[in-house]
């Protein structure tokens, strides 16, 4: 995508929009002896994530083992995945790169970096090391400076579980989305009311009204997409659509296209089925990946491999779901 010189000194670019839809955080597959990364695999994974109905990946987040790479690793899956989008014939989906780091000075490097390896937008977390010191302001500061300086679009990550319990708040969720370069916030806290007075202060894109300002409101789990839909959300990025994208796209569109009570069914089944890899998280869906797909693998270390009847037990869990994966 090529880059000019926009208005206020900030460098602006031709990229990819944010559609409405399905996304999906994608996992980082790992040679299973060695830990290196497996990159056949990911752009593997990417490709098939695509060809089953998503409207865009997110590279390096929580799901990604972010905090099991380095940067070198990071900038290198974002590369592969591109490529491997590009190469599928989806050169149009948009990449958005999991780009957290601890400083602001750090932060934006590692923005500039993904923009070079063919990221789209960033998605951050609020520094959260020095847990003491990182008060509403503090947090305000270190977005604005970020966004200030990054060449990519911020998405804004709200996973309180990831970050010392910081949750920030709709007032000043909706606070930084004053910033031109602040473009969304992903909602893990999985909170509707929350996620629905930030739709509403931004007019947030949504299927049913349109662009409104562009600005995008994801719900952060599958399992709460039909209420993502009914608060006026804009997209869902789930780590579940590694495993199940055709069912989470069937429940978008069928609320999308009006056919309530048939979305809420399958919404319900998507939610039962999604809770057992969400305990089971990272080493879990890795393994229900390798039960259905034939690869997968593990985590890197510390995260522990699954006894065999462990994985036996995700693979039951979701057969209901798979099974009519396997139908669509």
């Amino acid at each position: 995508m090529s880059a000019t010189n926009g208005a206020n000194g900030h460098t602006t670019t031709t990229r990819r929009p944010l559609p409405c839809g399905i996304y999906a955080p994608t996992m980082t597959f790992f040679d299973p002896d060695t830990e290196d990364l497996d990159i056949p695999t990911i752009k593997k994974h990417a490709a098939r994530l695509v060809r089953d109905g998503l409207v865009g990946l997110v590279t390096m987040g929580s799901n990604g083992e972010a905090a099991h790479c380095t940067r070198e690793e990071k900038i290198a899956v974002t590369k592969a995945t591109r490529e491997a989008l590009d190469a599928a014939g989806f050169p149009d989906t948009p990449i958005i790169v999991g780009a957290t780091e601890g400083s602001v000075r750090g932060t934006i490097e590692l923005c500039k970096l993904a923009q070079q390896a063919g990221g789209d937008y960033v998605l951050l977390l609020p520094p959260s090391y020095f847990r003491a010191q990182m008060d509403e302001e503090a947090v305000y500061s270190y977005f604005v400076a970020v966004a200030d300086a990054s060449p990519l679009p911020l998405i804004l990550y709200n996973y309180p579980g990831a970050v010392s319990g910081i949750d920030m708040d709709s007032d000043l969720l909706i606070r930084l989305a004053k910033h031109p370069n602040i473009v969304g916030t992903k909602f893990t806290c999985g909170n509707t009311g929350k996620l629905t007075r930030v739709a509403l202060a931004t007019n947030a894109k949504t299927p049913s009204a349109g662009e409104g300002s562009g600005y995008m409101a994801f719900g952060g789990m599958c399992d709460f997409t039909v209420q993502t839909l009914a608060s006026g959300g804009s997209g869902i990025i789930a780590g579940g659509a590694n495993v199940m994208p055709k069912v989470c796209v069937r429940v978008w569109n069928l609320y999308a296209e009006g056919k309530v009570e048939e979305a809420i069914a399958l919404q319900k089944t998507l939610s039962k089925c999604d809770w057992v890899l969400t305990k089971a998280a990272v080493p879990g869906t890795k393994q229900a990946i390798q039960a259905y797909f034939g690869y997968g693998g593990y985590g890197r270390r510390p995260l522990k491999r699954l006894a065999e009847v462990q994985v036996s037990a995700i693979a039951e869990g979701i057969k209901e779901v798979m099974d009519i994966e396997k139908a669509l």
